[in-house]
C-alpha cells in the first residue's frame, strides 16, 4: 500500500463534496497531480460503483471515495415533528411537500463497505465518526489508504488508534458538514479554527495530517503545510469550475455580494455545517433541532424545488469562510494555480 503523499505530485486534495463532486472533476484534479474524491454520501451503493467505474475511464491516476458513517437514531421525533410544522409555509411557497424524514440513519454503509472492498480504491475517507478497527484493517489489507475526519485532538488520536492511515484535519472555516464523531448540541459554537487545530492534533499524532477549512490559493496551503499538515483538502475552491455537479446558483453565490457571509447552521440537514447565509438559514436556522439526517430528508424536495425555481434564498449553499476567493477556472488549470502559487508561497518564505 502506497503512504498517502505518494499518491499525487502535488499537495492538494480535492474534498469529497456530497453533491458537487463528480467523476469528471475528480479525473481532472488527479490528472492535474493532486487528489480528485467522489462524494459516496446520499448516493445508493450501486451509483457510488456506476460512478467509480465512470472515474476509472476517465483517469489512470489515485483517487478517493468518501463515505458517511452511521449515525444513531433519533432522540427526540417530536422536535422534528415541530419543525416540519414550521416548514409548513415553506412547502406552500415551493408547492412541494416535505420529506418522510422517517428513514435509515446508516446511509447504506455496510453496502458500500462490501463494494469497496470487493473493488478496492486507492483512499476511502470516512465522515461523521470513525469505523471501527477491523473495517480500517480490512481496507488496508485491501490495498486502500484510510483517512478519518477529525474536528479535535482527541478525535484525531482515537481515528490513529483503530488504524487510519491519515487524518483530515478540519477547522470550523470549512464549508459543509463539520465532521465531528458526535453530534452534541452543547457544542455548537466551540469549534477550532484550523491552524490552532493542527497544532494541537500534530502534537496528538503521529500520522499523516491533511488540513481543511477555508484554504483557498496556494500561500493558504504553504502556511497549513508549514503547521504540519502533509496535504491541503480544498472543497469550496472546487465548487465553481466547470466540472463540478454544484448547481449554477450556488456557484454564482459564491462571489454574489448579496451573500455577505457564511454560518453554522443546523437548518437544511440538523447537523452544524457552514453555508452561505440566506433567507431560510436566517429565519429556520435558531429552531432547527440536532436530528441528523432527519432533516436532509425532510428539506430535499424544498431545497430541489427552491433550486428548479432559480431562487437560491431556501437553498443549502455550501461555502467555506474563503468563499469571495473563489475562481471560476476548470479543475485542472486550478490544480496548476494553485500548484504555482504553493511554489512562490515557498521561495518566498526560505
Amino acid at each position: 500500500m502506497a503512504p498517502l503523499t505518494g499518491l499525487f505530485e502535488h499537495p492538494i486534495v480535492q474534498a469529497p463534496m456530497a453533491g458537487a463532486s463528480s467523476p469528471v472533476l475528480a479525473a481532472a484534479v488527479s490528472d492535474a497531480g493532486g487528489l480528485g474524491f467522489l462524494a459516496a454520501g446520499y448516493r445508493t451503493p450501486a451509483a457510488m460503483r456506476e460512478q467509480i467505474t465512470r472515474l476509472r475511464a476517465l483517469t489512470a491516476r489515485p483517487f478517493g471515495v468518501n463515505l458517511f458513517m452511521p449515525q444513531p437514531p433519533v432522540t427526540d421525533p417530536a422536535a422534528v415533528d415541530a419543525y416540519a410544522g414550521r416548514l409548513a409555509d415553506e412547502s406552500a411557497r415551493y408547492a412541494t411537500p416535505l420529506g418522510d424524514w422517517d428513514q435509515s440513519t446508516d446511509d447504506a454503509y455496510d453496502a458500500k463497505l462490501a463494494v469497496l472492498l470487493d473493488d478496492p480504491v486507492p483512499v476511502v475517507s470516512f465522515h461523521f465518526g470513525c469505523p471501527d478497527r477491523d473495517v480500517l484493517h480490512a481496507l488496508a489489507a485491501a490495498g486502500t489508504v484510510t483517512m478519518v475526519t477529525a474536528t479535535s485532538a482527541t478525535e484525531a488520536l482515537a481515528a490513529q488508534e483503530a488504524g487510519a492511515a491519515a487524518v483530515c484535519v478540519q477547522g470550523v472555516e470549512a464549508g459543509g458538514h463539520q465532521g465531528t464523531h458526535r453530534d452534541d448540541p452543547r457544542a455548537d459554537g466551540t469549534g477550532r479554527g484550523l491552524l490552532g487545530l493542527l497544532a494541537e492534533v500534530r502534537a496528538s499524532v503521529t500520522i499523516p495530517l491533511v488540513a481543511a477549512g477555508g484554504l483557498m490559493r496556494g500561500d493558504h496551503i504553504a502556511t497549513a503545510l508549514a503547521a504540519g499538515a502533509c496535504a491541503a483538502q480544498l472543497g469550496t475552491a472546487f465548487l465553481p469550475c466547470p466540472e463540478s455537479d454544484a448547481n449554477p446558483l450556488h456557484k454564482r453565490a459564491l462571489t454574489d455580494p448579496a451573500f455577505a457571509r457564511t454560518e453554522l447552521t443546523r437548518a437544511f440537514t440538523g447537523r452544524p455545517a457552514r453555508g452561505l447565509v440566506n433567507r431560510f438559514i436566517r429565519e429556520h436556522g435558531p429552531a432547527a433541532p440536532a436530528a441528523y439526517p432527519q432533516l436532509h430528508h425532510l428539506t430535499s424536495g424544498l431545497r430541489k424545488a427552491a433550486a428548479a425555481a432559480g431562487d437560491p434564498q431556501a437553498m443549502a449553499l455550501w461555502a467555506g469562510e474563503g468563499h469571495r476567493l473563489a475562481r471560476a477556472l476548470p479543475a485542472g488549470e486550478l490544480v496548476a494555480v494553485l500548484a504555482a502559487e504553493l511554489d512562490r508561497a515557498r521561495k518566498s518564505s526560505s
